[in-house]
This record gives structure tokens, C-alpha cells and sequence, in this order.
């Protein structure tokens, strides 16, 4: 007999179960910044006490910090990010009676759109269970360093959209719960806790730090810099 559990890893990337959705707490440093019925928007954040190359690299390797339960094959170990744009997150279906053979399948998880080392990874794509509804998604992670350059800020914010046959509300929670379990196993690679992260800014204060205008700001998730970075004394085109 299957286990339970490897029957919802197969169903549920991510374990978005909406009836198990009160299970688990929400880690302290996510927020459903918005909901309605076009649809909704996560935001999380992080820091991890290394630097941001460190933190970038580990970032572009899924393998080793999402949560196999997570996962359409039950092991981590089969996911991968191609890191340039039109790049997949994908994840390999092994053949399960002989691993050594040709896979069974594979799944797209999101696709690589904008890509900014150490700075910016932007994919879209529809989570898990997301991609059997008419539903979208825009995935941006931003790197951001600390003044002593030892420790990195992981701010994560994904906006949903489209038709879904099951209420944006619903499925909002349940998003926010798995992108912060994926999170938490981010931090414990560096041997920090997603708990002790310090919480989302107030939406005062991150307006008050926005160069945006205060009607603009998004709570929780700075804005890219209007002025993108300088190589070699040329200001890059793209944010």
C-alpha cells in the first residue's frame, strides 16, 4: 500500500490542500498582502547570515532545501533551476522500477523570465495544483545585503491570477504556507530558523524607506531601485 503522504505529494506540490490548511502555523515573517477575486499576493521574507553570493548560489539549487514532501516524485533531489531566462524549474519523474532508466516524465514548475546575479530571480508559472486552473503567476526574489556584507535579506513575493475554480482566499493561505515551508528549509541550509527571522516591515515604515511614491509602496517587499546597477561605468537597461 502507498502511504497517505506519497499520495499527496504526488497530488499537491507544495501541499496545497486547502482542508489542511489550518494544520500548520504561518511562519511569522509571511504575509498575504492582498486578496481578491482576480487574485492574490504573497510576500515573504528572510535573512540568512551569509553573503549574498553565498546566498544566490544556494538559492539557484532547489535540490538541496525544498522539502521532498513537496514534490511531484517524493524527492528533492530530482528538482533543478537552468539559471537564464526561458530557464525551467524543473523536476524529473524517475522511473520508478528501474532508476537507472529513461524517466517517466517530468514537470515544469515555473519558468526563468529575469535574471540578475546576485540580485534579482523572477519566474513565472503556476504552483503545483495552480496549473490545472486557467491561473498565472509572477515569482520575484530579490537579494538584498546588509551593510556589513555578512548577511543577506530574501525578500519573496508571488502574484496570482486568472480563473480558479476554488476561491482565491482559499487558496491564498494555503500558497503562503508552502512558499514559508520552503523557506524555512532555505534558512536551515545556513543554519538559521525561518521563526527567527524578523517580521514583516509595518506598512508605515516600508513606505516611509520607499523611494516610490507613499501611494505606491508595497507593503513588505521593497521595489527594485529606479537606477539599476553600473558595469564597467554603463548603466544596465532592465530592472
Amino acid at each position: 500500500m502507498i502511504p497517505i503522504k506519497r499520495i499527496a505529494t504526488r497530488a499537491l506540490l507544495g501541499g496545497l490542500c486547502v482542508a489542511a490548511m489550518g494544520a500548520v502555523s504561518v511562519p511569522a515573517a509571511a504575509k498575504v498582502a492582498s486578496v481578491s477575486d482576480r487574485g492574490f499576493v504573497v510576500q515573504h521574507l528572510v535573512e540568512v547570515p551569509v553573503a549574498p553570493d553565498e546566498a544566490w548560489a544556494t538559492l539557484l539549487k532547489p535540490a538541496e532545501w525544498w522539502d521532498s514532501d513537496h514534490t511531484w516524485s517524493g524527492d528533492a533531489a530530482n528538482l533543478s533551476i537552468d539559471p537564464k531566462a526561458g530557464g525551467c524549474f524543473c523536476e524529473v519523474l524517475p522511473n520508478e522500477t528501474s532508476p537507472r532508466a529513461a524517466p517517466r516524465g517530468s514537470v515544469e514548475h515555473m519558468r526563468v523570465v529575469y535574471i540578475e546575479r546576485p540580485r534579482v530571480l523572477r519566474m513565472v508559472g503556476a504552483l503545483g495544483p495552480l496549473q490545472g486552473d486557467a491561473l498565472g503567476g509572477t515569482m520575484t526574489i530579490q537579494l538584498r545585503p546588509e551593510a556589513d556584507g555578512e548577511k543577506t535579506q530574501l525578500l519573496l513575493e508571488y502574484v496570482v491570477g486568472g480563473y480558479s475554480r476554488t476561491a482565491f482566499d482559499k487558496l491564498a493561505g494555503a500558497v503562503d504556507q508552502m512558499l514559508g515551508e520552503q523557506l524555512r528549509g532555505y534558512a536551515a541550509k545556513f543554519g538559521g530558523a525561518f521563526e527567527a527571522a524578523f517580521p514583516m516591515p509595518d506598512e508605515t515604515a516600508a513606505q516611509e524607506a520607499s523611494p516610490l511614491p507613499k501611494s505606491d509602496a508595497i507593503p513588505g517587499v521593497l521595489p527594485l531601485p529606479e537606477n539599476p546597477p553600473e558595469v564597467d561605468g554603463k548603466e544596465v537597461i532592465g530592472r
